[in-house]
């Protein structure tokens, strides 16, 4: 029966993991369902809905606190990593490529529903993300810049505005035919959420390694596809 459970699991993994506070004014929320979760800390309960634990603490929030009653609390935010690797069995060359392509991530990332290249900043791109978990259909959006490159080396990136984020795809060469690839995200959460960020951080491994293996599919019949030389 976990077979079933597993992709929303994965699903609701994710949403925890990359959401924060100043991601709000971007996400879209549609569905019913919310409901109470508890989270125990060293400083007393915190009770926390479903809507806060999926996008994150606003500023308001109140803790209660037996001797100084309730009073206002700002999240203290952390940046998490989370590292995959994956031989793909084409050269470093073409995985280089294929990954700088950056409007075809949707075909083998999953839940990327679009990356649209700005025309007059071809280093900026903005991104929307769409699933369902726990009964809601979410959906995010941020805009990422594009750092400098180092070809057939390293693409990274950092958002400049939505959901917070940042990331860095490294290539090493294994052959003349293959090469290793890494993928490394950081997400921005709550402090008071990193107990379950690593608890839930297999699962959001997984969900970035089912999108490497789908890439190396990608790259495998994108070789195919081009001319010889």
């Amino acid at each position: 029966m976990l077979i079933p459970y597993l992709p929303s699991a994965m699903s609701a993994a994710a949403t925890l993991f990359i959401s924060g506070p100043r991601s709000l004014p971007q996400f879209k929320v549609t569905g019913k369902g919310a409901f109470p979760r508890t989270i125990f800390t060293g400083n007393g309960v915190l009770k926390l809905s479903m809507n806060q634990l999926l996008f994150g603490i606003p500023g308001r929030l109140k803790k209660r606190n037996s001797l100084t009653g309730v009073r206002p609390i700002s999240p203290v935010m952390e940046w998490q990593d989370c590292t995959v690797k994956l031989e793909v069995d084409v050269p470093i060359s073409v995985a280089y490529d294929c990954y700088s392509d950056r409007e075809s991530i949707p075909h083998w990332m999953p839940f990327i529903t679009s990356v649209k290249i700005l025309e007059d900043k071809p280093d900026l791109s903005r991104w929307s993300l769409k699933y369902t978990a726990f009964g809601q259909d979410l959906e995010f959006a941020w805009l990422a810049r594009n750092m400098q490159p180092i070809p057939n080396q390293k693409i990274h990136w950092r958002s400049l505005e939505g959901l917070p984020n940042k990331g860095a795809v490294r290539f090493y060469p294994k052959g003349p035919s293959s090469c290793l690839i890494e993928l490394t995200v950081s997400y921005e959460i709550p402090q008071i959420l990193i107990p379950f960020a690593s608890a839930l951080r297999p699962l959001l491994e997984r969900l970035l390694l089912i999108g490497l293996r789908r890439f190396a599919k990608f790259a495998e019949e994108s070789q195919q596809k081009s001319p010889k030389a």
